[in-house]
């Protein structure tokens, strides 16, 4: 065991990623999962606002998030990894922060486009596109292809993790630790 300390990445952007991980964790399930309950039942129906709910959580928490690491940028890696590696790991984050932002801005323009309004908290959200069907089934196919892209940049951010973790032996998983 070490006896220096780890230096931990600030106990507020901590918290919002656990918490952006839960709630993604939650937006896929709102989705994948309705396709066990009848189209047309209530319990189906119910699903769709708690999905658009979490979406746009995360976007607001993608706000706060950048504001945290704008704030208190994070400690370095330890040992410092080669520059192709911080390079990439740039890369990554900024390919999830992208998803984070253009996935619930995609879904609120869906919604807009088939004369729906998200509403959060009770309040209805101004509509981002005017009504146009054409316009619905093309944003619908890009949410779903983002959704599906999604699942690759998570998967890719899982393995750099546990790469990070077992192969290099830094200290990057120990720093979101806390």
């Amino acid at each position: 065991m070490s006896q220096h300390p780890i230096p931990a990445i600030n106990p507020v952007s901590r918290w919002i990623h656990w918490l952006s991980v839960l709630l993604m964790l939650a937006v896929y399930v709102s989705m994948e999962f309705r396709g066990w309950f009848p189209r047309g039942s209530e319990l189906r129906a119910s699903l769709h606002p708690i999905h658009q709910w979490l979406g746009l959580s995360l976007l607001l928490l993608l706000a706060l998030r950048l504001w945290a690491r704008w704030r208190r940028p994070f400690p370095p890696i330890a040992p410092r990894p080669p520059a192709w590696l911080v390079a990439a790991a740039h890369a990554g984050h900024f390919a999830l922060y992208a998803f984070l932002l253009i996935m619930p801005l995609l879904g609120w323009a869906l919604v807009s486009a088939e004369g729906k309004l998200p509403s959060v908290l009770g309040m209805a959200l101004p509509p981002l596109l005017a009504v146009d069907s054409d316009m619905a089934h093309r944003l619908e196919d890009w949410h779903e292809w983002g959704a599906t892209i999604g699942y690759f940049l998570i998967g890719g951010h899982l393995l750099a993790v546990v790469w990070h973790h077992l192969q290099l032996r830094d200290n990057t998983l120990r720093r979101m630790r806390g």
